[in-house]
């Protein structure tokens, strides 16, 4: 909880203020008893009316001082928990951008989302409940029990016979909640993962007639959810019919005994009046301690999953030139002179440690060439194209650029050299133009250029608004054609150093997908291009095209080499196009 306390640090001044307040709240609660004793025992007797109006009018005064203490607290409290856990989640949300994708997948989305959610709420629940209860159910515990004792000791030894009985249950059970709510959260995250499976696959759901198979699919991991939420559930409302059994139980001996000392003349029936009322504030606050526990239980489990995230270590570091394990050329930080743009040395990686998605892969390109990667589905293209990026790292072998190794390119630095385009990407629930800018310094000018090359000028000025034209989430009210080229736009718009095109032209016409690539090649010249695709026609004119199956490179070379030289190159182009790539 050393995480969740670093959050409130900035608070404790605000926090100090409204404790104090319901501190003094708190007591004018514990004085009204007082002063009913005094009024029954003491004032009535004497029949003077005016005293009756006087110590009357105390006891409303007290009350509403006591109302007014615990709003404004309780107020101050609500802002305190909404401003630490609008950090937390900030906090949160912003180190999920920067986790490695293994790490991603480690944590897996689903569970980040519930993280950024269901958890955060439980962390912002306990930190209210904490400055609404945590000073107000001691004071009445220990500030009911110790007027009491001043009251009348003999029955205030009934409540402190009590209590531990009450403390063993609520630190067994609170003992036993938590690893059950860290289970139940779990739980959640499957929910999360189904529900959002389901949601982006409606479409694919209902084309294939899978309805009823997805709802047995949710109704178990729904049942599975419900049956951790049962558990927890039990185990902890079990406190509440615990301590009323107790609490209860000393009532009905402090009633009897109460009645006996009254008869006996050694007690007075203000004192039994106003010990019943200690008695119930008493019993208001076990509970209320009660329920912190309770919360405390979804809170640590929560933060603990929160903590997981916020001090993940980044796996990806800048390394130094001392760590790399060769003398490569610009191994000093520094871009070799005629070395080439990109290249990978016999680059091998696996994405579960146990069979290669990509094996002792080597190639180079120089500035302005264009790189085309073909093959099946499966066959480690897109696995490539995130080595390059660097979303992960090689298991073996070394990527360079420039001659340098990318491992020691700082991220912004690295980062800025791509235009990218993703096989699946992302457009916002925004306007065309911030889509394409994308948060990014580039001017009018550049975006406009942008939307021409990617071929989109047609479209985006028959849209109301043209470049203001706003998108739905996803960009669901543009065709799939529309999209692409829109993606396209985004990573043309910087005049990228790299530009890379993962398979991001298929749903383009043949006509238009001609007219983008010869866009490209006559406006990026300088930009050296690696393509993804699945047509052949998208990269015939590459320098160099390799040829992927099973993570394994079968063969790299020109368009008419690789016609000649590789069997899978020939057929797929045949089956393209034809007799055409023969000609």
């Amino acid at each position: 909880m050393r995480t969740y306390f670093n959050y409130l640090r900035p608070y404790f001044g605000r926090m100090t203020v409204g404790l104090a307040i319901k501190f003094g709240g708190t007591i004018f609660d514990l004085l009204i008893p007082v002063m009913l004793e005094l009024i029954i025992d003491d004032v009535i007797p004497t029949g003077n009316a005016a005293k009756i109006y006087y110590y009357g009018g105390i006891m409303v005064l007290c009350s509403v001082l006591a109302v007014l203490g615990n709003v404004i607290a309780n107020r101050m409290a609500s802002r305190v928990a909404s401003e630490s856990t609008r950090l937390l989640r900030h906090d949160l949300f912003v180190k999920t951008l920067y986790l490695s994708c293994s790490q991603t997948d480690k944590f897996t989305i689903p569970s980040l989302e519930s993280r950024l959610t269901s958890d955060t709420y439980n962390v912002h629940q306990f930190t209210g409940m904490m400055q609404r209860m945590g000073v107000r159910a001691p004071i009445l515990l220990i500030g009911g029990l110790v007027l009491a004792f001043m009251l009348d000791p003999v029955m205030t030894l009934v409540l402190v016979a009590i209590l531990p009985f009450l403390g063993v249950s609520v630190y067994y059970i609170a003992r036993k909640s938590v690893p059950m709510y860290r289970r139940q959260q779990s739980a959640t995250d499957d929910m999360v993962r189904t529900v959002r499976e389901n949601i982006q696959g409606i479409r694919v759901i209902k084309a294939l007639s899978k309805t009823d198979y997805e709802r047995r699919r949710f109704d178990g991991v729904n049942k599975a959810l419900m049956k951790r939420e049962e558990i927890a559930g039990l185990t902890v409302s079990a406190t509440n019919p615990l301590m009323n059994f107790f609490l209860y139980v000393g009532l009905t001996v402090v009633i009897v005994v109460g009645a006996f000392r009254v008869n006996a003349g050694t007690s007075a029936v203000g004192k039994i009046m106003a010990f019943m009322t200690f008695f119930n504030y008493i019993l208001n606050a076990m509970l209320s301690v009660t329920r912190i526990f309770t919360t405390y239980s979804r809170c640590s489990a929560s933060m603990s999953r929160i903590t997981e995230v916020l001090e993940a270590q980044p796996e990806l570091g800048v390394i130094t030139v001392d760590d790399t394990d060769a003398n490569a050329d610009g191994a000093d930080g520094k871009p070799a002179a005629d070395a080439p743009h990109i290249e990978f040395d016999d680059v091998t990686f696996s994405y579960n440690g146990k069979r290669d998605n990509l094996s002792h892969v080597s190639f180079s390109l120089g500035h302005g060439q264009t790189l085309g990667v073909i093959g099946a589905t499966g066959a480690g293209k897109t696995t490539l194209i995130s080595l390059l990026l660097r979303f992960y790292d090689p298991d073996g072998g070394r990527i360079f650029i420039d001659g340098r190794d990318i491992r020691t390119i700082e991220p912004d630095e690295l980062y800025e050299k791509f235009g990218v385009a993703l096989q699946s990407d992302f457009l916002f629930a925004d306007t065309i133009h911030e889509n394409v800018r994308f948060g990014r310094d580039i001017d009018d000018e550049a975006i406009d250029n942008a939307i021409e090359y990617a071929q989109a000028r047609e479209f985006v000025e028959n849209k109301e608004g043209g470049t203001g034209f706003v998108l739905d989430i996803k960009g669901a009210n543009l065709s799939g054609g529309q999209k692409q080229r829109l993606l396209i736009a985004r990573a043309l718009a910087s005049s990228p150093d790299i530009l890379i095109l993962d398979d991001s032209s298929s749903a383009l016409d043949y006509k238009t997908d001609a007219n983008l690539r010869g866009a490209i090649a006559n406006s990026f010249e300088s930009s050296t291009k690696i393509i993804v695709a699945q047509r052949v026609s998208s990269i015939m004119s590459a320098d160099l095209i390799l040829v992927l199956d099973g993570g394994v490179v079968i063969a790299a070379g020109t368009d008419a080499e690789l016609r000649e030289s590789c069997d899978i190159y020939r057929e797929i182009a045949e089956s393209q196009m034809g007799g055409a790539i023969l000609d």
